[in-house]
């Protein structure tokens, strides 16, 4: 399911027209994105938000078997609350 598709199923469950789901999801994503580098964002029952620092380290070109240096990263980490 990608974004598109996602707004297509809550617009048809909640009766809303596609524009204002459109609205309240690209709300909601930026509002995460603005807030995570601060502080982890926690939304019950789906899971936190929170950046993570991943550190530098070494890896190989899978073509050429040659070492590669991989610098320090800073990401946007996701953790799930939900059970299966």
């Amino acid at each position: 399911m990608n974004k598109k598709d996602f707004i297509d199923v809550v617009a048809t469950k909640t009766g809303l027209t596609k524009i204002d789901i459109q609205k309240v999801v690209d709300a909601s994503i930026d509002t995460i994105l603005s807030y995570a580098p601060h502080e982890k964002v926690r939304i019950d029952p789906l899971g936190t938000f929170n950046v993570k620092t991943r550190a530098a380290r070494k890896g190989r070109n899978p073509f050429t078997n040659e070492e590669v240096d991989i610098p320090e990263k800073t990401v946007l980490a996701f953790k799930t609350n939900v059970k299966f």
